[in-house]
């Protein structure tokens, strides 16, 4: 009977929510608790893989981040990629929102921050911190609507966080990044090669990509660039067209065998290992210091602002189209969503205050955390209000309603 429940339950489109949730709620306790010290201990607990010279030495935290994560992404790369080619995003003007929205998401709220930082030169070093959107939860919270809100919706938010994190993994390299290994890129490339060649060739088994796609994971993180930017140029070369033995598309097959390992496993994980921050009078109290102050305002205003910003703009002019089936009270609540930076901005924020001490890391989680809380819970609230009220919008500019195309590879 509770196995049929349990079976029940994870089949809920806002299951993997309050998975997510659980597992956050789970690690605050730990590191608030007489548990904090068995919890450090775990997440710092040294892992070691090595084959003939090949050596990766790194704490588990670093191997749920680096590893598990980019497992994540082989994931949104493939829907992302699936939805370009046969979906929601198989148009230039569908594609275009998403992209614009995440320059939006980029430039603004990174602008609210040196606006609260600029006469600290210190301090500017965190200027990207809240440029990032934490797509794990982000998913998260809108599943926890379910089908109340248009599945474009999702579409979008994946496609626009996918352009997010890209960019951040772009701002990573460029600026946090303080030593690159030439050899690694190189290597790195010849096995990217590899897999494009496999696909020209009309490899349609996915073990071979699989395997290659490993090496290049090696590379990517041997090379000082964030390593799950493997796993998105992976997805990209798993074909579509393609069928296998089993008259499957390699993609979906693929993408059928990964969704509940990630949805149910990989992303509990990773919320359980990133979230646990400590909670202190002091740290609640440095709240409104210049550091923590602009994170927080870029997060909850700097994205809101930024995405649907340039949402708006896009749509008026005619660059791009709104998601079918959805309104401009939905758009809204979406780009709130957006300032869910936690676990990408607690990231970025250990790179760029790293060589500065525990008094800058500090400060920035504060904010990292209040502003993603914000945005998450106001989001939630505007989308479920806009999404009850069953207005759509008429605007000129929105393309109408129509079913999404999800339709087999031929």
């Amino acid at each position: 009977m509770h196995l049929r429940r349990l079976h029940h339950f994870l089949r809920q489109d806002y299951a993997v929510g309050v998975l997510l949730i659980v597992a956050a709620i789970l690690a605050k306790i730990a590191v608030n608790s007489p548990l904090a010290d068995y919890y450090d201990l775990l997440l710092q607990l040294p892992v070691n893989f090595s084959v003939g010279p090949l050596e990766i030495n790194k704490p588990l935290l670093l191997w749920i981040n680096d590893g598990l994560m980019a497992v994540f992404f082989l994931l949104i790369g493939l829907e992302v990629k699936y939805e370009i080619l046969r979906g929601d995003l198989s148009t230039p003007a569908q594609i275009a929102l998403p992209g614009v929205a995440a320059i939006g998401g980029m430039v603004v709220p990174a602008l609210v921050y040196i606006f609260f930082n600029y006469k600290d030169p210190l301090a500017m070093q965190g200027w990207a911190i809240p440029a990032a959107t934490d797509i794990a939860f982000a998913v998260g919270i809108l599943a926890l609507l379910g089908k109340q809100v248009p599945t474009s919706l999702k579409t979008f938010l994946l496609a626009l966080a996918i352009f997010d994190d890209l960019g951040a993994i772009v701002i990573i390299a460029l600026f946090y990044t303080s030593e690159m290994s030439v050899a690694s890129m190189i290597l790195g490339s010849i096995f990217l090669a590899t897999l494009v060649t496999m696909n020209r060739l009309n490899v349609a088994k996915t073990g071979p990509y699989l395997f290659v796609g490993a090496l290049l994971w090696i590379c990517v993180l041997k090379s000082g660039v964030h390593a799950t930017l493997a796993g998105v140029l992976l997805a990209f070369t798993i074909p579509l067209n393609l069928r296998d033995r089993k008259g499957r598309s390699p993609l979906k097959a693929l993408q059928h065998k990964l969704h509940s390992r990630v949805n149910y496993v990989i992303l509990p994980i990773f919320a359980f290992a990133n979230a646990g921050i400590e909670l202190s009078l002091s740290q609640l109290q440095s709240l409104f210091s210049p550091i923590p102050l602009g994170i927080m305002m870029g997060l909850f205003v700097g994205k809101q602002v930024g995405v649907f910003t340039f949402c708006y703009v896009a749509i008026k002019a005619g660059i791009a189209k709104m998601p079918p089936g959805a309104n401009w009270a939905q758009l809204y609540g979406l780009s709130i969503l957006c300032g869910i930076g936690f676990t990408m901005s607690l990231f970025i924020g250990s790179l760029a205050f790293e060589e500065l001490g525990i008094a800058y890391l500090a400060t920035d989680r504060i904010g990292i955390l209040a502003g993603s809380f914000l945005s998450a819970v106001v989001g939630y609230y505007v989308l479920k209000r806009s999404s009850q009220s069953g207005e759509h919008s008429t605007s000129k500019a929105s393309s109408p309603p129509s079913t999404p195309s999800t339709p087999e590879a031929q």
